[in-house]
């Protein structure tokens, strides 16, 4: 039976009468519906965001030890139903399922990691200029964070921003993907069976003008503090724009163009396997996933020759299967994709067989991609560095290959996109790596290792088209969902002015040996 799915706002189904429904499909047999989902406008958001404000204030005053046990026991819920969970991503988005299950694993480290920030949300005690006086910092929540986030990993990553923003005091209205609205309805209820109290987290289902309009009408009416958005770094720009009005710093995770150096002296088998699963891996459909392989001109024929090969071999296909990859994530990115494969020109040689979609007049292998959103995998060598696939992210299982002389040169080329989220360099030489995490302006750097390789307690983000600076996951991302308050107190009995009561203790600056 296909799922009826509504928003969820104080605890409570929120259903609009006049809403519209969206069916999010199953992207592997695209005939096969895996929710219907009613459709909230700008005042259901609105509304959220107030409900949301009214919950806050008490969650608030829930000790953050108390508060760290509700995320451990969010952690052993998402554990105890991990598989559960993970085959509906699969159905829903079409992530092979070892990589769902993956996915959901990443839920659990968060939780473990925050679970034990509600002990270690710590300020300072600070030594006065004066006497009898003390000073100290402490974190306070923001209060409403407004989440909205991509489907592309469903339950991951709103769990990056749902995880510390509640441990910390906030509560959360959360707008997922309409595309994988099962998956986040799925998570919602493991959150809520933790305990939350109603109001503290609110499921919001809306396309994206909807969300824009609730949105500005909640930060209009001062029911937001604070905005996280993953997806786009066109509608990151909006978002972007519309908090500076009110005066906010949003977090923003955007889109990637992300480069992989291969020098030289690089373990090229290595390097083929990292770029093949970053490349590939979710059909390419990752803020991370390699966009430019860019491969030093003595190795370049092998390296290429190699990956191709690598490619060729990899298996497509039904996501519940042991494949690289399965579907696109939806319709709408499928289309795109095609966009993106009009940009392969006349110059560029792609050396891995068909290019677009896999169907029985264009088979892989004895696979035709019957019913789903499918893609044969391209790399495309001989990419330039004013090429529009060379510049631009391509959301889908499209790898360019540049080649380059000097690592100067190769960082260059590696900043030319200004996206600046995940990078990679393939070396034996530490001062090779080194010089490319000092050049590279990426907020990730990989050594060996794919540009898609982030753990749950490191710093995620980027910089430039990507991103805004700000992080997110390990204990970096509590700055952007607390603020810091100081404090000072005079048990003088008298009135003590700061920079003019000062004792002054007078030194002979004339002395000499």
């Amino acid at each position: 039976m296909t799922r009826q799915i509504v928003s969820v706002v104080g605890g409570k189904a929120a259903d609009d009468a006049n809403a519209a429904t969206y069916d999010s499909v199953n992207p592997a047999r695209t005939a096969e519906t895996v929710a219907q989902v009613r459709l909230a406008g700008p005042a259901t958001f609105a509304w959220a965001c107030s409900a949301a404000a009214a919950a806050q204030r008490e969650w608030a005053r829930v000790p953050a030890p108390v508060r760290g046990r509700v995320i451990a026991s969010i952690g052993r819920l998402v554990e105890a139903n991990a598989e559960t969970l993970a085959h509906l991503v699969t159905e829903e988005i079409g992530k092979p399922y070892a990589e769902a299950l993956g996915e959901v694993r990443e839920i659990v480290d968060t939780c473990d990691f925050f679970l034990g920030e509600g002990r270690r949300l710590y300020g300072q005690t600070v030594p006065s200029e004066m006497p009898d006086k003390s000073l100290f910092t402490f974190r306070t929540p923001v209060g409403v964070a407004a989440v909205i986030t991509a489907g592309n990993f469903p339950v991951a990553v709103p769990s990056w921003y749902l995880v510390p923003a509640l441990l910390c005091g906030n509560s959360v209205v959360w707008k997922p993907a309409e595309y994988a609205s099962a998956s986040a309805h799925a998570l919602y209820r493991l959150f809520a069976a933790a305990g939350l109290p109603d109001g503290v987290l609110n499921l919001v289902f809306a396309d994206g003008a909807a969300t824009f309009a609730g949105l500005a009408q909640a930060l209009g009416e001062g029911t937001v503090q604070k905005v996280g958005f993953t997806g786009s770094t066109a509608v990151g720009r909006e978002i972007g724009e519309l908090c500076g009005r009110h005066l906010q710093s949003p977090c923003l995770e955007l889109g990637g163009k992300n480069p992989m150096v291969v020098m030289p002296d690089a373990d090229l088998d290595l390097a083929v396997e990292g770029a093949l699963f970053s490349g590939f891996g979710t059909a390419g459909q990752r803020c991370t996933s390699l966009g430019t392989v860019l491969v030093h001109r003595s190795v370049h024929e092998e390296f290429v020759t190699r990956f191709a090969g690598a490619v060729a071999k990899a298996a497509v296909g039904d996501p519940a299967g042991d494949v690289l990859y399965g579907p696109m994530l939806d319709r709408r990115f499928a289309e795109r994709y095609e966009d993106y494969l009009g940009w392969i020109e006349p110059h560029h040689t792609v050396v891995t067989g068909p290019v677009g979609r896999i169907t029985a007049a264009t088979p892989r292998g004895g696979f035709d991609g019957e019913g789903g959103l499918y893609y044969h995998p391209v790399v495309v060598d001989g990419v330039r560095s004013g090429d529009r696939l060379f510049l631009e992210e391509t959301f889908g299982p499209i790898v360019g290959v540049t080649s380059f002389d000097r690592l100067e040169e190769a960082i260059e080329l590696a900043n030319r996109p200004g996206y600046g989220l995940s990078s990679s360099i393939y070396t034996t030489d530490p001062a090779a790596a080194f010089r490319f995490r000092e050049g590279i302006g990426a907020g990730m750097v990989s050594v060996n290792n794919s540009t898609s390789g982030a753990e749950a307690h490191l710093p995620f983000g980027g910089n430039g088209r990507s991103g805004n600076g700000s992080r997110q996951s390990g204990q970096w991302v509590l700055d952007q969902f607390t603020r810091w308050q100081a404090m000072n107190w005079d048990y003088s009995g008298r009135l003590q002015k700061a920079q003019m009561d000062v004792a002054e203790i007078i030194p002979d600056l004339a002395f000499r040996l």
